[in-house]
């Protein structure tokens, strides 16, 4: 029974060096003294192949690394910001999931084998095994029950775990792709980014992310947001651009003729107040009608050409 004693320590004293190692790779990594860092790189960049947020150069990593700096700098911790992108864009902007399914199955077999190999040291290593282990190998006690008992824990143990990790093999080979999951949708990514910059009033990024969706998904609903975005932002001239070229296929368009209306309103273009009106006579209805009503009665802008 000594051998099997000191196998039992050794086994002991294994996992507990690796749970040291553990926690002194972790105390001496230099990203967790970065908090965005941290957060960043357990986050998947959506338009890169295997990088994290931490390590990509795409616009949309920067975008995604800025709303953590945001909100570290506002006191979340790191689970609360990787849950607030969870919920957003789903478990696989993670770079490391939770398990589930087959990959949850994974995770068991190391649990199912300590407890299996526990149980065997138990019938083992308890006092009346090691007494009978104690008798002579020739005589009649070493076909107790107890012996016979402890060496049949010992080969069930063996051949059931065995037996669950060559199934559990099996399975995730026909089950489970290989590889990572893919990542989430990065055009979904982008627009949400986008949406959440503009409720921060930061429109300049808005627009940037907006345009990053329009390389992928080439649509005209983007690129009215995208016309509103860079509107906010000042820039004008790019939003009559992107209206116009909503416009050009679908020319009763409300909203490109809002946009561009209001476009050329801030650019005391003579053909401000024209647009604004055929943007009324297409959609009296409008949300904003009122407020393009009000706009006209008050009159062209002063110093308007």
């Amino acid at each position: 029974m000594r051998w099997r004693r000191a196998l039992v320590a050794l086994v002991l004293v294994t996992l507990a060096a690796a749970a040291g190692a553990a926690l002194a790779r972790s105390a001496g990594d230099p990203g967790r003294q970065d908090p965005v860092r941290d957060v960043s790189a357990g986050l998947r960049c959506p338009a890169c192949q295997g990088e994290s947020v931490a390590d990509s150069r795409s616009p949309i990593a920067a975008a995604m690394r800025q709303v953590v700096a945001d909100q570290v700098a506002q006191g979340r911790d790191g689970a609360e910001i990787r849950r607030w992108f969870v919920q957003r864009y789903g478990a696989d902007v993670l770079t490391d999931p939770p398990a589930r399914g087959v990959r949850l199955l994974l995770w068991g077999v190391p649990v199912l084998a300590l407890l299996a190999g526990g149980y065997a040291a138990l019938r083992t290593l308890r006092p009346g095994a090691a007494r009978t282990a104690s008798v002579p190998t020739g005589s009649a006690a070493s076909g107790t029950p107890d012996a016979r008992s402890a060496r049949r824990a010992w080969r069930v143990a063996s051949v059931g775990v065995v037996a669950l990790v060559a199934s559990v093999a099996i399975v995730a080979d026909r089950l489970d792709p290989p590889g990572r999951p893919a990542p989430a949708d990065p055009v979904a990514v982008a627009l949400q980014l986008a949406h959440d910059l503009e409720t921060q009033d930061r429109y300049d990024a808005a627009a940037q992310m907006y345009q990053e969706a329009l390389r992928d998904r080439p649509d005209d609903a983007v690129r009215l947001r995208l016309a509103f975005a860079l509107l906010r932002a000042g820039d004008g001239a790019a939003a009559q651009r992107t209206a116009r070229d909503v416009l050009a296929r679908e020319p009763d368009s409300p909203d490109g003729l809002l946009v561009l209306g209001l476009a050329q309103r801030n650019s005391r273009s003579v053909e401000a107040d024209d647009t604004l009106r055929r943007f009324l006579a297409v959609a009296p209805a409008h949300p904003a009608a009122a407020e393009v009503r009000r706009l006209l009665a008050t009159g062209p802008e002063p110093g308007r050409r």
